[in-house]
């Protein structure tokens, strides 16, 4: 019955998605001419909106664990990735933002247009050394324009409990600008799941570790340490008695 309820309200937000989102991207296009912080700010509006969404239909609330790890100056967050849910709340978490993303991304209707309007640093994985040069070069100019930079190190979703190879991005970054990392886990697949239609209500844990300097550290250190960070924390807060499923 409880499965058969979500799938009810699971529904109920899809069809809303459909309906908002061509509307939004039409406001998000109209933005174009403003500065990129007003740009942003708009586009997000629409994460705002699906995240308002998801709590009240289908009951999918979060809370957040070390809010005062979150640094006063722009940082790179380095995050794992179970859901399309993480892609609407960090926008709620964070400051103002950009994200490493597949190039292909860009080409979906609608949510790749918004998506292009957020100024993302959009790469293509298989250029290797050339994809990382331009992270770099890239993420330099949207740090100087006060922007966070959000990368899901694994490059995809992992189901919950599974772990994905750690790309080397953005440690990279981080240790070619000396800018601050801020490893972030979470459990949203567990109510939230890859690829999944429904959307299990429950609260979400998001936990935000504290920032680490890369000053004196080579890249494969950081990341290493990174991914020691999150998947510890990731089997931590991973736990029945953590997120209740109601």
């Amino acid at each position: 019955m409880k499965l058969v309820i979500a799938a009810l309200r699971s529904t109920l937000y899809t069809l809303l998605l459909i309906i908002i989102t061509p509307f939004y991207a039409l406001l998000i296009l109209a933005s174009f001419p403003l500065n990129h912080l007003n740009r942003y700010r708009i586009t997000s509006g629409w994460a705002h909106i699906m995240l308002f969404l998801t709590q009240i239909i289908c009951g999918v609330r979060y809370r957040v664990l070390g809010v005062e790890n979150i640094p006063k100056t722009p940082s790179i967050v380095l995050s794992k990735h179970q859901s399309a849910w993480e892609t609407l709340a960090f926008q709620q978490i964070f400051p103002p933002q950009v994200w490493v993303i597949k190039k292909e991304l860009l080409r979906i209707p609608f949510f790749g247009w918004g998506l292009a309007m957020t100024n993302p640093i959009a790469i293509n994985r298989s250029l290797g050394k050339t994809a990382l040069k331009q992270i770099v070069r890239q993420g330099k100019d949207r740090l100087k324009k006060g922007l966070w930079i959000v990368i899901f190190p694994e490059g995809s979703r992992i189901d919950p409990g599974k772990r994905g190879k750690y790309g080397i991005g953005g440690a990279w970054l981080a240790t070619n600008t000396g800018v601050s990392v801020v490893p972030v886990a979470h459990n949203a697949g567990t109510l939230w799941g890859k690829n999944s239609f429904i959307k299990l209500p429950g609260t979400i844990t998001v936990s935000i570790g504290a920032p680490i300097d890369p000053t004196g550290m080579d890249t494969n250190e950081l990341n290493a340490r990174v991914e020691e960070w999150i998947e510890l924390e990731v089997a931590r807060i991973c736990d029945k008695d953590i997120t209740e499923v109601k």
